[in-house]
């Protein structure tokens, strides 16, 4: 899609307030979804699906934690016959939850999951699509039949789903893209968006709409313009595209890394009004995502005035919503330290925080406070304050810019806002909120998941050439979640980044416990990309920015991969941990642990 196209394209009403996307209502059991019900809240069990006991007692636990909506892995229609059993067992607890069969490669255990549970989720790009990673050209021809061979075999789904009133989920990932759609759109936001539309045009021809889209990726910036360009796609096609958005960052990891990759990725999308149900997906236990879930969506619906009483919609958006380009600014010299121009995004930090850590800054490790923003020159305005913005653009030489505290614009809009009218050749000061946190006793979570949704959002539209935490009053803990935003949002990457996918049905061996062994052996390893993955479903193409892979292959055997290549096979899984840190070394990728770890 060209740049041009893009231009035209709009997915957000007002890009500088809050107003959400109107979609349509649909229905999934005795829950509805869309138009003005709340966001729903929904996560996924990880016990074996033909172990009925195992897998009533989890549901049970996630919907007393808060869950709305259950689904479950139906890898094969033997599998997906014991849905008929756990549903039932559910019910005879005294539960309506809904349930959502999760589909892979198998229409068979389509149309029998179909019987018995009230929703589908099907992946465009391993549903009936080929997936044998092949480079090939298809001609306008062959790329209709395999449409035609798709619409042969995708219809009876949909006819029984509207027969028997079920819901379904047209979700397609980044990691599963079919070869035909890899070849013609390559492995990109317009891919996904292209393989989800093929299969809802098929549904509408056959007079059905009740589903919904969504598009998973690994990768927060990915994830964000892939749902973008959808919705875009969607109010292009006409009004009566409006379907329902899940949301969700796929294989976002665990512990506070998960909870900041989720919150950049959905936060962001939710703070712009898109979104009507999500998951948060970390390998750790699920009914451990609910409390996350609903905290971001409490914490986005409080994060934003409900319109713009300024009419501040004036001047040239400085990013294009669909594609990554940092905000082009020159260079200036703070404290020794370069920030603007192609730089590194700094990390500022309060004196009053800088003394209380003056006397262990060797103990911090990779957490330095860089800059003191009372010393650093940078000048505070209002971003509706024209005259005040004017005076700064007639200067040459370039200056860092930042927006006062206690502006009463939501983070996000302001910065977008003050980006439009500042020259761009003058670097900007993120803040993670305008109101600096007095409160000692406010929860983390909510620190945590506001930062990173202002900030993380900001900075994968290119804003920001330096950031400061003021929402947490903890020194060392405001400049690790500084860090650890911008090691998210894929802007300053100072660890290892792991790829981590939640545990399924599907998984192959104890994921989070071999995270955690993965995670000891190479977290050393600076800007080395690890991804584990418990299956094949999304592995290979989520690993397309790994550098590393370590996947379930088969039961407690482990495939290793280098990039998408798998070069490794049917490792027992006791020794595969080893075999990745050999491989590693192999490609030179390896040091040796420091002795000593350094503390925070």
């Amino acid at each position: 899609m060209t740049e041009t196209t893009h231009s035209a394209l709009q997915y957000c009403p007002d890009l500088f307030a809050y107003q959400r996307r109107f979609s349509r209502e649909i229905t999934v059991g005795n829950l509805t979804f869309g138009r003005n019900n709340p966001v729903r809240i929904q996560s996924m069990i990880t016990s074996d699906t033909r172990d009925t006991v195992s897998c009533v007692k989890e549901i049970l636990e996630l919907v007393e934690a808060g869950c709305e909506l259950v689904r479950i892995t139906a890898q094969t229609s033997k599998y997906a016959e014991n849905l008929e059993n756990i549903v039932r067992e559910v019910r005879a607890a005294g539960c309506n939850v809904p349930f959502v069969a999760d589909i892979h490669f198998k229409p068979d255990a389509a149309l029998e999951a179909a019987k018995w549970v009230e929703k589908i989720r099907i992946n465009p790009g391993n549903y009936v699509d080929k997936k044998k990673f092949e480079i090939r050209e298809y001609s306008d021809d062959q790329y209709e039949d395999e449409l035609v061979r798709i619409r042969e075999k995708f219809t009876p789904l949909v006819k029984l789903c509207k027969e028997k009133n079920r819901a379904m989920r047209i979700g397609t990932n980044h990691g599963s893209l079919s070869d035909r759609i890899m070849n013609r759109y390559g492995d990109t936001p317009l891919g996904m968006v292209e393989s989800a539309l093929e299969f809802a045009r098929i549904a509408r021809d056959n007079d059905y709409h009740n589903f919904l889209f969504s598009m998973k990726a690994s990768n927060p910036k990915v994830m964000i313009e892939a749902y973008r360009l959808l919705v875009a796609r969607l109010y292009a096609e006409g009004s009566d595209w409006n379907y329902p958005i899940h949301l969700g960052v796929t294989e976002a990891g665990d512990g506070e890394d998960g909870r900041i990759k989720s919150a950049i990725g959905i936060g962001s999308l939710l703070a712009d009004g898109v979104g009507d149900t999500i998951r948060v997906s970390l390998t750790e236990d699920a009914v451990r995502e609910i409390p996350v879930a609903m905290a971001l969506v409490d914490n986005v619906a409080d994060s934003h005035l409900p319109h713009d009483p300024q009419n501040q919609q004036q001047g040239t958006l400085s990013y294009d919503p669909f594609s990554y380009n940092r905000r082009s600014s020159k260079e200036v010299t703070i404290n020794g330290h370069k920030l603007g121009a192609a730089n590194t995004v700094r990390v500022f930090t309060s004196q009053e925080k800088y003394d209380a850590l003056s006397h262990k800054l060797d103990k911090l490790g990779d957490f330095q406070p860089e800059i003191v923003i009372e010393k650093s020159g940078v000048v505070e305005v209002d971003p509706e304050d024209n005259a005040s913005i004017a005076q700064i653009n007639a200067q040459s030489v370039p200056q860092l810019v930042t927006i006062r505290d206690g502006h009463p614009m939501a983070v996000i809009h302001a910065y977008r806002l003050l980006a439009c009218k500042l020259d761009a050749h003058h670097p900007i000061l993120l803040k993670d909120t305008f109101h600096p946190s007095t409160d000692e006793n406010k929860a983390f979570q909510d620190i945590l998941l506001t930062a990173a949704r202002n900030l993380g959002s900001l900075l994968c539209d290119g804003i920001g050439d330096a950031i400061i935490i003021q929402g947490e009053q903890a020194p060392g803990q405001s400049l690790r979640l500084s860090y650890n935003i911008l090691q998210a949002a894929g802007t300053r990457i100072f660890k290892t980044d792991y790829v981590a996918c939640p545990s399924c049905g599907r998984t192959l061996f104890n994921l989070q416990e071999t995270t955690q062994k993965i995670r000891e052996a190479t977290g050393h390893l600076k800007g080395v990309r690890i991804a584990v993955m418990g299956c094949i479903v999304n592995g290979p193409g989520e690993m397309a920015d790994a550098d590393f892979g370590y996947v379930g292959g088969a039961p407690n055997k482990i495939n290793l991969y280098v990039n998408k290549t798998p070069v490794k096979f049917n490792i027992p899984e006791a020794e595969a941990v080893d075999q990745l840190i050999d491989l590693i070394k192999e490609h030179d990728k390896w040091i040796d642990a420091p002795t000593l770890v350094a503390e925070v």
